[in-house]
């Protein structure tokens, strides 16, 4: 008789014991969507950063080309003003030529 009292104890408390898993079978949704929300938050900004990076990129790419444009635009500039800096001696030297006699 015992026994099965026992055994009966054990079963009714093997039953109320479940039913105290539904709360926390709850928490335990909650907390999965919550890491589900997390790791697409993780994934989006991933690709964000991947695609900042990708920007990065071809903004020093662009940045580069410019840098090549000035450098040949400052070398034109330097190479016409060595061309006129010997135009305004030459005339000069024919003025004074053209002075002396």
């Amino acid at each position: 008789m015992m026994l099965k009292a026992s055994a009966a104890a054990l079963c009714l408390g093997a039953l109320v014991g479940c039913t105290d898993l539904k709360p926390m079978q709850a928490q335990i949704d909650e907390l999965k969507s919550q890491v589900q929300r997390a790791q697409q938050d993780a994934a989006s900004a991933k690709e964000s950063a991947a695609s900042a990076a990708s920007a990065a990129s071809s903004a020093q790419q662009a940045a580069n080309g410019a840098q090549s444009s000035a450098n040949q635009a400052l070398s034109a500039a330097q190479a016409s003003q060595s061309c006129c800096d010997a135009t305004n001696e030459k005339i000069d030297r024919m003025f004074k030529k053209s002075m002396s006699k």
